[in-house]
């Protein structure tokens, strides 16, 4: 039985969140006396803030990251026409295509995922995709008869590889899409640029609602309501480390006046239901672990903690459909939960 993915860009982007993001864009000094530059990169906003940097070094730091994350973003983007992803769609179904290093160990990730969650993540998601963008359009419900047949080709065991020869094809015309591995990927590649070129400095990294901290310093990761933006929910402090947020309803679509996550249940095709964010903490920034932590979100709560109960050092904090939290601190995760909303 086939669980469920996120679809990250079902939900067309209003003006109000382009507006805001050209507002962040630009660079400079900031009051805390970190280099700030900002950019917005596989349709979110994204932030590169280095601590004790002159205007020099951290626009050093902060070019070649943002130069890494595009190179990564288009090198795998699902929408990329000339994309490895885009080619590899195109060619796949039926015949044996060549791919690199850097593509088969990503796939093959992905697919380690979709075994370990019991098909909870799944890259061949896209059928889905256009009929939920058009939903979140018209604000109708999609037919039953589109969601079954969009079902019927979904899959990732239609997925074959050789990886001695790097061969991909498909036994079933899927499509992939790994962006639900690409954000944590561009941190796993930006944490290699911050050892090499950043060392002694501080450095927090934001790509959309994910954030990963860098050096000493007392780091803090805000979470808002999911009901009201513009108030605290609650706050994660820890060292450094890597937070990553699974918000069903960062993106929510209003349908036929109920509101739906942007979170899809592959057993049904439909939003999932009772669940409104999931933040995961990893303190350690080698390894693979913490690339899918959206998959933990289609779990349902009680297996997600299960399986961050074997990664040292995890901490995680569930909020439900009706805004109650659930909080998972593992004993060696140093992460501190506390909720408020005064915080801010």
């Amino acid at each position: 039985m086939r669980r469920g993915t996120c679809v990250n860009k079902f939900v067309l982007r209003s003006c109000v969140t382009l507006a805001v993001a050209a507002l962040a864009a630009g660079c400079g000094k900031k009051p805390d006396g970190a280099y700030t530059q900002s950019m917005f990169l596989m349709n979110v906003p994204a932030q590169v803030k280095v601590y004790g940097a002159g205007e020099e070094a951290g626009r050093r730091i902060a070019d070649a990251v943002f130069a890494e994350w595009k190179r990564v973003s288009d090198e795998f983007s699902f929408s990329e026409p000339y994309s490895q992803t885009s080619l590899v769609n195109k060619r796949a179904y039926g015949e044996w295509v060549q791919v690199d290093d850097e593509f088969l160990h990503l796939l093959l990730l992905s697919l380690d995922y979709y075994r370990v969650t019991g098909g909870a993540f799944d890259i061949t998601f896209a059928p889905l995709w256009p009929i939920w963008k058009e939903a979140a359009s018209s604000r109708k419900m999609p037919a039953r008869e589109e969601i079954a047949k969009a079902l019927a080709n979904i899959g990732s065991n239609y997925i074959q590889v050789d990886a001695r020869r790097k061969l991909v094809r498909f036994t079933r015309p899927v499509q992939i899409n790994m962006g639900g591995i690409l954000r944590g990927y561009c941190f796993a590649r930006a944490y290699r640029i911050l050892k090499a070129q950043a060392p002694g400095y501080a450095v927090e990294l934001r790509l959309g609602s994910n954030m990963l901290a860098y050096g000493k310093r007392n780091w803090e990761y805000d979470i808002l309501d999911p009901f009201h933006e513009d108030k605290a929910f609650g706050r994660l402090a820890f060292g450094e480390g890597v937070v990553m947020s699974s918000s069903g309803r960062e993106h929510f679509v209003q349908i036929e006046g109920k509101l739906y996550s942007h979170m899809l249940d592959l057993k049904t095709g439909y939003p999932l239901e009772n669940f409104s964010n999931l933040v995961v903490y990893f303190p350690h920034m080698e390894g693979d672990s913490f690339l899918a932590s959206a998959a933990l979100a289609v779990m349902g709560k009680d297996k997600a903690f299960g399986l961050l109960s074997k990664m040292k050092g995890a901490a995680a904090v569930w909020i439900d459909g009706g805004g109650k939290e659930s909080v998972f601190l593992n004993e060696a995760s140093g992460a501190g939960w506390k909720k408020n909303k005064a915080l801010f």
